[in-house]
């Protein structure tokens, strides 16, 4: 028994925040963002928009691709940093938008690496036998917690949201394999600080602005470069996989020279990769899943193919997961 993914979508909110538009509020130009990032615009949510309204417009895109309908779910699990509130979870307030009452639902905080978090926890549940149906999503309000007046940041993260809906089949396809990682030793790297039980939400917290992203980009790409092309050695290796062998390579949408690094180092033609950072910029959980929902309806990924999906993010936590199409 294995778990397939059995149709994907996304949704992205209708505003576009340009480079050029950036320039207007901080000091930054679009030819820098452009060469350190590779970012040429990204997506704002609308002011009565939160976490579970994106989830639910990727999740009935995903609904429209499948035979499967929203009453069969039997999991909801939604992938994010930013949910609609502390509690109770984001996959709950997805779960009552679509009229569902007896799947169960919750959140998985795994950063960037959200998703594919969530497709492992999707397959173990699977693979057990637990559950034959699950909804999962990725979904990102980053405006939200981003400092505007922080061009080093500000000029990075997006809003966006994917879905993916997985069930059981006994074919040959579906997650092979999934690898998780982290390291909390390195959480300063990529945190907010404010809005927990360390520092709740107070004036002073608000005033130092600890409600928002805090980075150190500079070593956050360092570490990420080497660490992705460990995990996808490995991830090939266990499965007595060539790196030729692989159709496709979906990684977190972080930074495109993370991207091109990577694939440097693994040798993987760009044309085997796919990007579009430049269209949506860092949308953290959801970067994942909108990227393979465009892959898929752009011809990208086919029957039999084998598809590895691998991130990096906040945590410091990392993941891969293997699919056979």
């Amino acid at each position: 028994m294995r778990a397939r993914i059995a149709a994907t979508g996304s949704y992205v909110p209708e505003r576009v925040l340009t480079n050029f538009d950036l320039e207007k509020m901080v000091d930054t130009s679009d030819e820098w963002i452009r060469e350190r990032t590779g970012i040429r615009e990204r997506r704002i949510a609308a002011e009565k928009e939160a976490a579970s309204d994106l989830a639910y417009e990727a999740a009935k895109a995903a609904f429209k691709k499948t035979d499967i309908k929203p009453k069969d779910i039997e999991l909801i699990i939604v992938a994010t940093v930013s949910g609609d509130m502390p509690f109770p979870a984001t996959a709950c307030h997805l779960q009552h938008k679509l009229g569902l009452k007896k799947a169960a639902a919750f959140d998985i905080n795994a950063a960037c690496s959200g998703f594919l978090y969530g497709l492992s926890i999707a397959n173990g549940f699977i693979r057990s036998g637990t559950y034959k149906r699950i909804l999962l999503i990725g979904s990102e309000l980053l405006s939200r917690i981003t400092d505007w007046e922080d061009r080093s940041t500000c000029v990075l993260f997006g809003d966006g949201a994917g879905a993916a809906i997985l069930e059981a089949t006994n074919e040959d396809r579906g997650i092979i394999s999934t690898h998780l990682r982290a390291d909390g030793s390195m959480w300063e790297l990529l945190h907010m600080p404010g809005g927990g039980s360390r520092h709740p939400a107070s004036k002073d917290t608000v005033k130092k602005k600890m409600h928002c992203i805090k980075m150190k980009g500079n070593e956050t790409f360092k570490i990420a470069v080497r660490t992705l092309e460990g995990l996808v050695r490995e991830t090939l290796a266990e499965n007595k996989l060539k790196i030729s062998q692989l159709s496709l390579l979906i990684p977190h949408q972080a930074n495109l020279r993370i991207i091109q690094a990577t694939a440097e180092r693994l040798d993987i033609p760009i044309e085997k990769v796919m990007v579009n950072i430049d269209k949506y910029g860092n949308t953290s959980a959801a970067s994942i899943p909108i990227a393979l929902d465009e892959a898929v309806r752009q011809g990208r990924v086919r029957d039999g193919d084998y598809v590895l999906l691998e991130a990096f993010g906040g945590g410091l936590t990392w993941a891969s997961v293997l699919i056979k199409w």
